[in-house]
């Protein structure tokens, strides 16, 4: 009886796991497990085309979904999912794996109210025309629409930065933060840190005796004393020639 070969397609069981294999797998569960938000799935009907999260109970993953963007106004969430849906598709049809990127970005920045959901939104719109605009800078070959997808592809990536910027001002507040790595004090001197005002004649004044004493000038003549009389010049008899 001869003996079947395994067919070359067929799948084996993978069991030579790594450590490294297995704290990556970890890591992903609790990730998830973290953030349960479900995904939303596009369901195209005869009427019109709804958006509904994948979720055994529609109102609990309703419920996780608008957690996760922050936000507890259903209007709100209704119209972001929309706007993030079209901004995600590149047809006219709505695309189910553009709509759950685009929400995956926004999840991402984790968002703790709706101003923060609506930047968050625009920081994906931008990226993705980023990456729209890349592409055509890449498949372009003539010079004029180079130049074209360059330009816009420069324009879109400093919003984005600019974008970034304005989502850590508001979360920090406007405030900034300054760090002192390196302070030299004398012995006996004091070290101040913060913001050190001084008035004009307090600051002339420490110039002042900060400033080594002014030296004599030699090439002037001095001054007379007063109370005395200045000395006459001698006059000098010449010797006449004969």
């Amino acid at each position: 009886m001869t003996k079947k070969k395994p067919e070359p397609n067929a799948a084996t069981p993978y069991d030579k796991m790594t450590s490294r294999e297995r704290t990556a797998i970890d890591k992903f569960l609790a990730r998830n497990a973290a953030n349960p938000a479900p995904r939303p799935k596009v369901l195209n009907e005869k009427q019109a085309v709804s958006i509904s999260p994948d979720h055994p109970d529609k109102l609990a993953g309703q419920m996780l979904l608008m957690d996760a963007l922050g936000t507890a106004d259903l209007d709100f969430y209704n119209g972001l999912l929309g706007q993030l849906a079209n901004a995600g598709s590149q047809g006219r049809q709505l695309d189910e794996g553009g709509l759950n990127f685009i929400l995956s970005v926004v999840k991402g920045i984790q968002p703790r109210d709706q101003l923060e959901v609506m930047l968050a939104a625009q920081m994906a719109a931008v990226h993705m025309a980023s990456m729209t605009f890349a592409r055509r800078l890449a498949q372009v070959e003539d010079i004029p629409r180079q130049d074209s997808a360059e330009r816009a592809f420069n324009k879109l990536t400093r919003t984005f930065a600019t974008q970034m910027e304005a989502l850590k001002r508001y979360r920090t507040g406007g405030e900034q933060k300054v760090t002192v790595q390196h302070v030299s004090v004398s012995e006996g001197g004091q070290a101040i840190v913060g913001n050190v005002t001084q008035t004009p004649r307090e600051a002339a004044r420490d110039k002042a005796a900060s400033s080594p004493p002014a030296l004599p000038n030699v090439q002037q003549s001095p001054m007379p004393v007063l109370g005395e009389r200045a000395a006459s010049p001698v006059p000098l008899k010449r010797k006449s020639s004969k």
